[in-house]
């Protein structure tokens, strides 16, 4: 039985199953979505650095464009950092008056974290920066396929 394995969207190749290749360079999953991963994050992070930001302060800001507030095991969870790695990221940008923290209203033990005017003028500069490096990776990987990945990417990571 062989295999079909798309190398790019013009080329396939086949070849015979084997378990011990997918450790050796055939279709390992795992290395080919951090392999993705970190293409696709050096490319935001320039876009990013040029816009003044960060891709956690981008993170961080998009979360809170909402207005509502939140709290910072939440952001740490949209974010993908451990708290205390939030913490310094949080501490930074309220000393950059980007953000600011609150006592929540309905919870007196919680402190919400909220962004600031300027915090709301990063975050559209920081978008826009990431925006327009998101259309040059779907011209470079197509339209169709871009469009088809993060439904697949979505439904992969709700499975496992």
């Amino acid at each position: 039985m062989e295999t079909v394995i798309f190398v790019s969207p013009m080329e396939t190749t086949t070849q015979s199953p084997d378990p011990a290749r997918a450790t050796r360079g055939g279709f390992d999953l795992a290395r080919l979505l951090t392999l993705a991963e970190r293409r696709v994050v050096a490319r935001i992070t320039s876009a990013l650095a040029s816009a003044g930001g960060s891709v956690e302060e981008w993170r961080v800001t998009s979360l809170l464009a909402d207005g509502e507030g939140h709290p910072m095991s939440e952001i740490a969870e949209h974010v993908l950092l451990a708290p205390p790695t939030l913490t310094k990221i949080v501490d930074r940008m309220v000393s950059d008056n980007l953000v600011y923290r609150r006592v929540d209203e309905t919870d007196r033990r919680r402190v919400l974290v909220f962004l600031s005017e300027r915090g709301v003028q990063a975050h559209r500069r920081l978008s826009e920066a990431v925006a327009g490096e998101q259309a040059e990776i779907e011209i470079l990987f197509g339209a169709e396929e871009t469009a088809l990945l993060g439904p697949l990417l979505t439904r992969l990571s709700d499975r496992l």
